[in-house]
């Protein structure tokens, strides 16, 4: 199944909302990071809902925001969630991006740059978009160090690129961005049973649980275009 058609199920089934309240325990620590001025333009790739977005234009009064999915129905629940003319949502593929150059300050990627069908591809096309001094904040929860995730694409049903911090680091500087900080963002919030519970239908054990959220959590490059 392509990713499209994945998540077009997902979006009239309503599990877009319960994406968006499971990657806001630590999204939101990112978009606490973005030095989104007044007025600055932001993209966010692989919107989904359309939370990020939305949060970004309530607490940094951010000005144009473009949320880009590739799943139609995403995009049109996203809509349905705002009135705001200030935001607007595209439909397309990461590569290549429905964007003029240098016409993006920010660019914000929750959980979704995993599935361009061509990563690297995709990074040069916001090299292209995003202007000189601007940022991409790539949040990613599947990546090669993160052993509990690895099963995911035969869970989701779709091909999904497994990087490590390594490769994230070398593919921004390759498309022409400089690495500015990576680091972890721990899950702090979901709640962990006590180990007198386990196993559960989902971990064998607390210890793994433990370690899927507070050690390995979410996995944040930054690049900044020269």
């Amino acid at each position: 199944m392509s990713v499209r058609e994945e998540f077009d199920r997902w979006a009239t089934e309503g599990r877009d909302r319960g994406m968006e309240e499971r990657h806001w325990h630590t999204a939101k620590h990112a978009l606490a990071r973005m030095p989104v001025e007044p007025g600055d333009t932001v993209l966010d790739l692989g919107c989904g809902s359309g939370y990020a977005g939305r949060a970004l234009r309530d607490t940094a009064d951010a000005g144009r925001v473009y949320g880009l999915d590739a799943s139609p129905e995403m995009a049109t629940n996203a809509r349905s969630y705002t009135d705001d003319p200030e935001v607007t949502y595209l439909v397309g593929n990461f590569e290549p991006l429905p964007l003029a150059d240098d016409s993006i300050d920010h660019c914000f990627s929750m959980e979704s740059f995993y599935y361009a069908s061509d990563p690297r591809a995709a990074l040069r096309e916001l090299r292209r978009v995003v202007r000189p001094g601007g940022t991409v904040y790539c949040a990613v929860n599947f990546y090669e160090e993160n052993v509990h995730s690895h099963h995911w694409p035969e869970m989701v049903g779709v091909e999904m690129t497994r990087w490590s911090h390594g490769d994230y680091r070398r593919a921004f500087r390759d498309a022409g961005f400089r690495v500015a900080s990576q680091d972890r963002i721990p899950d702090r919030e979901i709640t962990i049973p006590p180990a007198d519970e386990f196993p559960t239908e989902d971990w064998e054990s607390r210890d793994a649980m433990f370690e899927r959220y507070r050690t390995y959590g979410t996995l944040l490059t930054v690049g900044v275009a020269p």
